[in-house]
C-alpha cells in the first residue's frame, strides 16, 4: 500500500506539517520529519539515536537544509517555520510529490532539475542514511547543510555548546557521530547556530514552541549535466568491514524494503492496510539493553517501554504479526522485574528503581501468556513463567502495594492516597480528574480471566510445579467473583456496566454511575462473565455514547464534567484526557466484541469491514501507516498526543487478522 501526497497537502507551511513519516531502528531510535521536510517539533530529526536501548536516546541530526545553485543564483528546496517568520523557508514549493510505501522519498524539481530524495534507517544499529538521485540538464551545484543537536532527547541545545568534526567524525557534548558521503566537505570557521526555530506542534501541546540546532560544516556536489547520485550516512558506531558507497546506500535501502515485505508476509494478514499496520506493529518492538531481551516501545516520539502499554500492544504487536519468538522474549522480559506480583510500569533507567504504580499490568500479563499458548503450544514457556503469574495470583488475592488486594466478594480492590492505578491515572498536583480507587470494572474482568486461565493452565503445566492454588480452588473462587462482579457491576435498567464500585461518598458525578469504555474489556477477555443479553446490551450502549470512527470516547458527552476538545495548557490537556477524549485502542476491544457476541457472524464481518474504511484514512494523517494515541471528543478528525501509539496500532491489527480468521 504506497501513500501519495502532492502540492494541495502542502499548500502552506501548516498543512505541510500535518504529517510526518516514522522509521525506527529496534533500539528506540527513530527518524521522523513532516512531508514538507521540516522539524515540526522538538522531537523531530533526521537521525534520534538511542545511545543505550531503548530510553537513553539522543538527538543527533535534526535535519539537512538543501539548495541548489546555478549560475550564483540559489533555490532553496528546505522548508522550517522560525519564531521570527521573516526567515521562514518554503522550500516545498519546489516538491513535486511525497511518497511513502516502505521508506519516505520525496520528488523535487528546481529550475529544471530532478532531485528523488530517499531515507532509510538501519536496523539494530544507530545508522541512517539520506540518498539524492539528481537528473539535471545542466551544471549546477548541490549544497546540503547538516544542523545537529547532539543533546538528549526532549531538551535543548545551548548556544555555548560546540560542534566538532575531523575527516571520520563529528563530535559534541561527549558523543561521537561518524559521517560518511560521496560529497565535499567545507567546513565553517565557525559554529553557525539556528536559535529560533519555530515548532508548531509543540505550540499546540504546551510544550516549549521553539528550539535551536547549529552547523559547522556543508556538503557540496557538484552536479553536471545526467544522472548522478550523493549521499550522506551517519552513525554512532564506525561502520567496520564495509566499504560506505553508493552501492552500500543502495543495498540498504533494498534490504530494508525486503524486510518490511517480509514482515507482511509474516503476518499473513490479505488486507493492505492490515498489512500496513502488520509492518508498522513491528516499529514498536526494541531491545532494552539492561535485561538483553525484547520490549514494546508505548509510542513516538514521547513514550518509552511500559509495562501497561507493553501488555495491551504485544496482542498485535507480535501475536497477531505471528511474531512468536519475539512475543516469548517479551514475556522473559517482564517476567524478570515482577516484584510482589506486580510488573513494572515503567523499567529502571541508570541507578533509579522501576515504577509498580499498575494494577492491570499483572493482570494482562496472564492473558498475554495464555494468548500466546494458544497459538503456540509452547507449554515449556508456561512452565517457564508459571511461578510469576502465581505470584501474581497470590499476591493479589492476600495483598500487595498500592492497596491491591482481593474484597470479601473476591473482587479486587486497587489504589490509595494520589496513586492512579488504572490507564486513567492522570494526577494534576493532589487532584484526581477521575478517580477510580475502589474496584475498577475492568481489573475485575482481567482478575476473574486470570483465575479461569489459571485454573485451565493448572492441570497441564508440569506437575512438580507449586500452585498457591488448585484449578478447584481457582473454579471456585471464579464463581464467587462472577456472582461478585454481575451483583455489583450491571445495570440492569440502564443496560451497561458501572465503570467503579467505591466506597468514597461523592456529591455528584459517581464514578460508579459513569459511561466509559473500560467496560468493553469484559466482553473481550479470553473467559468473560456476562451472558449474551447483557455483553449485547453493553455493545449497544458504548456505540450509542462513545464510538466514533477513530476510536471510543473515554467519557460520554452526556455527563457534565465531559470535555469535547483536548488543547490549550497542561491543565485543561489533563483535565480533557481521561474526561471525554477519543482513544483509538479501546476501539480494538469494541470491533472484536461486535464480531464475537453477535447473532450474525456473516453480518457482523460486513458491518465491522464498512466501520474500518476509516483507517484507511487514519493512516495517512498524523503519521504515516501508523494511529495515533488520541483524537477529541466531539469532532476527532485530527490526531493529538503521540502520532503513533503501539496499542492503537496493535489493537487494530488484531481486529483484521480476527477478520479473516
Amino acid at each position: 500500500m504506497r501513500f501519495i501526497y502532492g502540492k494541495n497537502d502542502w499548500k502552506d507551511a501548516e498543512s505541510g506539517e500535518q504529517t510526518c513519516y516514522l522509521l525506527t531502528n529496534a533500539l528506540g531510535g527513530f527518524s521522523s520529519l513532516a512531508i514538507n521536510g521540516a522539524c515540526a517539533r522538538n522531537d523531530h530529526g533526521l537521525f534520534i539515536a538511542s545511545l543505550k536501548a531503548p530510553t537513553e536516546r539522543y538527538h543527533m541530526v535534526s535535519n539537512i537544509h538543501e539548495k541548489v545553485i546555478i549560475e550564483d543564483k540559489e533555490y532553496g528546496f528546505s522548508s522550517q517555520r522560525y519564531v521570527n517568520c521573516t526567515k521562514n523557508s518554503f522550500g516545498a514549493r519546489y516538491l513535486q510529490s511525497f511518497e511513502m510505501e516502505y521508506l519516505p522519498h520525496w520528488s523535487y524539481m528546481v529550475s529544471g532539475i530532478d532531485i528523488d530524495k530517499t531515507i532509510v534507517m538501519l536496523q539494530d544499529v544507530n545508522t541512517v542514511a539520506v540518498k539524492y538521485e539528481i537528473d539535471s540538464p545542466k551544471n549546477a551545484t548541490l549544497e546540503l547543510t547538516p544542523w545537529f543537536q547532539f543533546v538528549q532527547k526532549g531538551h535543548l541545545l545551548s548556544l555555548e555548546q560546540k560542534i566538532e568534526m575531523d575527516d571520520k567524525k563529528i563530535s559534541s557534548n561527549g558523543i561521537d557521530m561518524y559521517y560518511y558521503t560521496n560529497a565535499r566537505v567545507s567546513c565553517l570557521d565557525e559554529n553557525v547556530y539556528e536559535n529560533d526555530r519555530y515548532y508548531a506542534a509543540d505550540a499546540i501541546d504546551g510544550r516549549d514552541a521553539y528550539g535551536c540546532a547549529v552547523s559547522n560544516h556543508k556538503l557540496i556536489c557538484d552536479i553536471k549535466a545526467g544522472k548522478q547520485v550523493y549521499y550522506v550516512v551517519y552513525s554512532i558506531s564506525e561502520i567496520m568491514g564495509e566499504k560506505v558507497d553508493e552501492r552500500w546506500v543502495d543495498s540498504a535501502i533494498c534490504n530494508d524494503i525486503e524486510r518490511q515485505q517480509r514482515l507482511e508476509e509474516t503476518s499473513k494478514i490479505e488486507s493492505p492496510v492490515g498489512r500496513v499496520l502488520a509492518r508498522s506493529a513491528n516499529q514498536y518492538l526494541t531491545l532494552r539493553e539492561s535485561t538483553n531481551s525484547m520490549s514494546i516501545m508505548a509510542g513516538f516520539p514521547f513514550f518509552a517501554d511500559w509495562g501497561r502499554d507493553t501488555m495491551i500492544a504485544m496482542m498485535g504487536c507480535t501475536l497477531a504479526t505471528e511474531q512468536y519468538g519475539i512475543a516469548a522474549d517479551v514475556l522473559r522480559t517482564f517476567a524478570k522485574y515482577c516484584r510482589r506480583g506486580i510488573m513494572p510500569n515503567m523499567f529502571p533507567e541508570e541507578d533509579c528503581e522501576p515504577m509498580y504504580n499498575t494494577v492491570d499490568a499483572s493482570l494482562l500479563y496472564i492473558e498475554a501468556v495464555y494468548k500466546y499458548f494458544e497459538l503456540t503450544g509452547d507449554i515449556a514457556l508456561v512452565n517457564e513463567l508459571w511461578p510469576v503469574m502465581n505470584e501474581i495470583i497470590s499476591f493479589y488475592k492476600n495483598g500487595t502495594d498500592y492497596n491491591i488486594h482481593m474484597d470479601e466478594d473476591g473482587l479486587i480492590i486497587a489504589g490509595e492516597e494520589f496513586y492512579q492505578l488504572t490507564w486513567m491515572d492522570v494526577r494534576i498536583g493532589n487532584y484526581l480528574p477521575t478517580p477510580r480507587h475502589g474496584k475498577p470494572v475492568e481489573i475485575n474482568a482481567y482478575w476473574y480471566n486470570a483465575l479461569r486461565i489459571m485454573a485451565e493452565l493448572s492441570d497441564k503445566v508440569d506437575k512438580n510445579i507449586e500452585k498457591v492454588m488448585s484449578a478447584d480452588e481457582l473454579l471456585e473462587l471464579s464463581d464467587k467473583v462472577k456472582d461478585s462482579f454481575i451483583e455489583k457491576f450491571w445495570w440492569q435498567e440502564k443496560g451497561f456496566l458501572r465503570d467503579v464500585i467505591s466506597e468514597e461518598n461523592y456529591e455528584t458525578n459517581n464514578p460508579s454511575e459513569q459511561i466509559r469504555c473500560n467496560q468493553i474489556w469484559a466482553l473481550t477477555m479470553s473467559y468473560t462473565m456476562l451472558d449474551k443479553k447483557q455483553a449485547q446490551a453493553v455493545i449497544e450502549t458504548v456505540y450509542r455514547e462513545l464510538y466514533t470512527p477513530l476510536g471510543l470516547r473515554s467519557l460520554s458527552p452526556e455527563d457534565s464534567q465531559y470535555h469535547a476538545v483536548y488543547g490549550g495548557s497542561q491543565y485543561e490537556r489533563d483535565m480533557a484526557y481521561h474526561q471525554g477524549t477519543v482513544w483509538m485502542y479501546p476501539l480494538g476491544a469494541f470491533y472484536l466484541a461486535y464480531l464475537r457476541w453477535s447473532d450474525d457472524r456473516k453480518e457482523a464481518v460486513r458491518w465491522v469491514n464498512s466501520k474500518l474504511v476509516s483507517m484507511e484514512a487514519a493512516l495517512r494523517e498524523g503519521c504515516i501507516g501508523h494511529l495515533a494515541e488520541i483524537y477529541d471528543g466531539d469532532v476527532p478528525d485530527s490526531s493529538k498526543g503521540c502520532f503513533a501509539q503501539a496499542w492503537s496500532v496493535g489493537e487494530i491489527v488484531r481486529v483484521y487478522k480476527e477478520l479473516e480468521r
